[in-house]
């Protein structure tokens, strides 16, 4: 698809039912988004790509290079990785983002073995077991004999544990709200099931 702006035809946003465009590769400063929405309807979207802000209403494909789209997806996801770190720090000092990750899972499972999260995860048995002494020394994690086999032992939260996993979950949560703030529903769902989708991948779906 190629929408008319100033005279010219450019791509725009892929997923995109054009009803409105600011163009911002002429002369002069590029708008910020809420002057760019001051000129369109509700759900506007940037394209960073060709620089343009595109109001979207129903789903469209439009071709684009995949290479170019695939290096795009993992520099912003790098980016996004780095943040999370960098916010889990913030959010508490002596929790990092694995270990926040593992708490989560332990508190959805109601508790699992340290081989079980390396799995879950697919990280090296040495560097759970690393997290997990971590979480034992600060005592937000304890071990517990699996009541149908006295040889395994299983991680469990224990109640400081829990405090804290709601804390930083609250502030996490407070947090991608006010990113997001400024988003149409349609594009949360959107970028919520491509999340999921992404997410749900695993190697196996690539044999036979």
């Amino acid at each position: 698809m190629l929408s008319a702006i100033s005279g010219k035809n450019r791509p725009c946003p892929v997923g995109s039912s054009v009803t409105g465009c600011v163009n911002t590769l002429g002369a002069g400063p590029e708008p910020t988004h809420a002057q760019a929405q001051q000129q369109l309807p509700m759900g506007g979207l940037y394209n960073s790509r060709f620089k343009l802000y595109c109001t979207t209403k129903q789903a469209t494909e439009v071709p684009v290079d995949a290479d170019e789209a695939v290096e795009a997806i993992q520099r912003e996801m790098t980016v996004f990785a780095r943040r999370a770190r960098a916010s889990a720090g913030r959010m508490h000092p002596e929790l990092s983002l694995v270990s926040y990750t593992l708490l989560g899972h332990l508190e959805e499972s109601g508790g699992c073995r340290a081989t079980d999260l390396a799995a879950h995860y697919a990280l090296d048995k040495s560097t759970v077991s690393r997290q997990v002494a971590a979480l034992e020394r600060a005592r937000l994690v304890e071990r517990r004999l699996d009541p149908d086999d006295h040889r395994v032992q299983v991680l469990h939260l224990t109640e400081p544990g829990r405090r804290i996993l709601a804390q930083v979950t609250d502030s996490r949560r407070a947090a991608f709200r006010e990113r997001l703030a400024g988003w149409a529903e349609d594009d949360l769902e959107r970028f919520a099931d491509y999340l999921v989708r992404y997410n749900s991948w695993t190697p196996q779906q690539d044999d036979g």
